[in-house]
């Protein structure tokens, strides 16, 4: 069975849409399209499937509450419009949700619903009794109280980060484009749209550069994130065209659309699942070859011997990225050493660690209990 023909067997999906799938403009929501997604959100539900709904939409909506068609520039400015959208967006959603007999309930998170270990289980536990409820959950950040350090700043990897919190079987990124492209194609007439992206290296981050619709906030970038995430939470991810009729069925039923992630195959304990997608990343860790090897195939610690560089401004406790050399992403985890310190030790054995710094003194810089991977 294909990767494709495993998503007719998902029985607890996220689905997220976009602000540009749902407004005309800013001000001016796509009622029809809304009706559209809500009815197929419920259908799912009819044959006994969970689904969360991950929406954005709240400053669209605001604008259009205060009559306004320029999104606001300041924070103060857009938490106000966001406040104001809010409510109507929910409006709009228990209304048409009402009409097909379905309960919702609406969910505001920020970071550190996240970063703080007992808000991401209880976040966890109140999804989940939601979907016991047979609840549809509609979820946003929380625009009206989110700053820069509390904020998870677009909903792609909020809703990766709902989908590893609830351990779906599926994520679906409902977009204005069609998937991932071999390349821009407003800029390259001859670029294909990639059927399966199997693994996130470089070149795909590469070619997912750039930025999001004049209404949105995430890009193509945003979604590849979205997808590093999803599948190595055991997440199957696709990322599809949301204006197309019937595209949540079409994707269930294994149609070749969009562009497919799938799910790393083992999925993660609950502590990993939030030290790897819960916790605020504070630096960056290179590694050698050989230290990439020892972690994929030995499930190793990280060693100062195979660490050749570290970058951010991290302390001991931290949470950190390691970098492969080609830089691609190869583990998160809780480094034992602050950056300064870690700088002193590179490449050094652990038995020369007491002439070259004081403290604690750690055999480990991630030890293999903290740390999750991410290929």
């Amino acid at each position: 069975m294909g990767v494709r023909d495993r998503l007719k067997d998902a029985n607890r999906i996220v689905v997220k849409v976009g602000t540009s799938t749902l407004a005309y403009g800013p001000g001016r929501l796509n009622l029809l399209r809304m009706e559209r997604l809500v009815r197929e959100i419920v259908d799912l539900a009819n044959q006994g499937k969970e689904v969360l709904l991950v929406s954005s939409g709240a400053i669209a909506a605001g604008l259009g509450r205060i009559g306004s068609r320029e999104k606001p520039a300041s924070i103060p400015q857009k938490q106000a419009v966001a406040a104001i959208g809010q409510g109507m967006l929910m409006h709009v959603y228990e209304k048409i949700f009402s009409e097909y007999g379905k309960v919702t309930g609406q969910v505001l998170l920020t970071k550190e619903n996240a970063v703080r270990y007992h808000q991401y289980i209880h976040s966890r536990n109140a999804l989940l009794a939601l979907l016991g409820m047979g609840v549809i959950p509609v979820i946003n950040e929380n625009d009206a109280v989110a700053v820069d350090e509390i904020r998870i700043g677009d909903n792609d990897s909020l809703s990766a980060m709902v989908a590893t919190l609830v351990d779906a079987d599926a994520l679906i990124l409902l977009s204005d484009i069609d998937g991932l492209y071999t390349a821009n194609p407003q800029q390259h007439a001859d670029a294909k749209i990639m059927d399966e992206v199997a693994e996130i290296t470089p070149d795909i981050e590469r070619i997912a550069g750039g930025s999001g619709s004049r209404m949105g906030t995430g890009g193509m970038i945003t979604k590849i994130d979205a997808a590093k995430v999803a599948m190595s939470a055991g997440v199957t991810m696709v990322i599809a065209q949301g204006s197309q009729e019937g595209i949540l069925h079409r994707i269930l039923s294994g149609d070749p659309v969009g562009t497919l992630f799938p799910a790393k195959p083992s999925h993660l304990k609950l502590r990993k699942s939030w030290l790897a997608f819960g916790k605020q990343l504070d630096g960056d860790i290179l590694v050698d070859e050989g230290c990439v090897h020892a972690l994929k195939n030995q499930g190793s610690s990280i060693l100062a011997a195979g660490v050749v560089d570290c970058e951010g401004d991290f302390a001991a406790g931290n949470t950190v990225r390691v970098l492969g050399p080609n830089k691609q992403e190869i583990a998160r985890g809780i480094v034992n050493y602050n950056k300064v310190t870690l700088k002193r030790i590179l490449g050094r054995q652990t038995k020369e660690f007491s002439d070259l710094i004081q403290g604690e003194i750690h055999e480990e810089v991630i030890h293999r209990d903290n740390m999750v991977l991410m290929v």
